[in-house]
């Protein structure tokens, strides 16, 4: 490795659009150097076997050179394991995706955030419950930027009581309040990463979104509109 080339680096593809007549540009996830784009000369001829290679949720090792902000693709692998989405699972692929995308400077390593994405495809994969799975990637993915709620105590310093209910302040944290929506009790549980209670499940996702809604300013997330339709024909068929 040089200054201006990389080679066989982890990656995964969290977009992609049309560059040209024949190439494409590729937003990707790098383990080690953080989120990037590239250039992937000549990949829609018709031709080419790279383009089938390139695309979302599919482990690469990837090859580029250059200096400037855009790089240049020169090789791309394969790597392990290979995962596969189906159903509701892949629309929640595109999700993770875009909060990556939204949440990640260009070149800000976050070696964790890379580890956690891996899992998370594995975890939709395996079929597991998928709720548990996108509030676990949120919550590792809020903290490893730097949003992370301490939800164990209060904005004053107390630590959060089980047996107290609470309000959120999504940019100081979690408030006293005899009305509040969230029991301390689930609060702990959250930071917990404990989701076997469907009810600490339901206030995780109210949680999350308002922490995450907080941070976009407004700023909606397409791939979230898309899981609420497709969940919602699922639970009409």
């Amino acid at each position: 490795m040089t200054e201006s080339a990389v080679y066989l680096q982890p990656a995964f593809i969290l977009q992609h659009c049309k560059y040209r007549e024949t190439s494409l540009i590729i937003d990707v996830l790098t383990r080690d150097f953080g989120r990037l784009s590239l250039v992937a000369k000549g990949v829609r001829k018709s031709k080419s076997k790279t383009a089938g290679v390139l695309q979302p949720f599919i482990p690469l090792l990837i090859s580029y050179i250059g200096k400037a902000e855009l790089k240049t693709l020169t090789n791309v692998e394969i790597a392990q394991p290979l995962v596969q989405l189906e159903g509701l699972a892949f629309y929640c692929g595109f999700y993770i995706n875009e909060l990556a995308t939204r949440f990640l400077h260009r070149f800000d390593p976050h070696p964790e955030v890379f580890d956690d994405y891996a899992a998370c495809l594995l975890r939709l994969s395996s079929g597991e419950n998928i709720e548990a799975t996108l509030r676990l990637f949120e919550l590792n993915l809020m903290d490893h930027v730097g949003y992370g709620m301490q939800l164990e105590r209060d904005v004053n310093g107390a630590p959060v009581n089980p047996l107290k209910h609470y309000v959120l302040d999504a940019q100081q944290g979690v408030v006293e309040s005899v009305d509040g929506r969230f029991s301390g009790k689930v609060l702990l549980a959250i930071k917990s990463r404990e989701f076997a209670d469907p009810l600490v499940l339901v206030e995780a996702k109210i949680l999350m979104r308002t922490v995450i809604d907080s941070h976009l300013q407004g700023k909606p997330l397409k791939s979230r509109a898309v899981i609420n339709k497709i969940s919602g024909i699922l639970k009409n068929e």
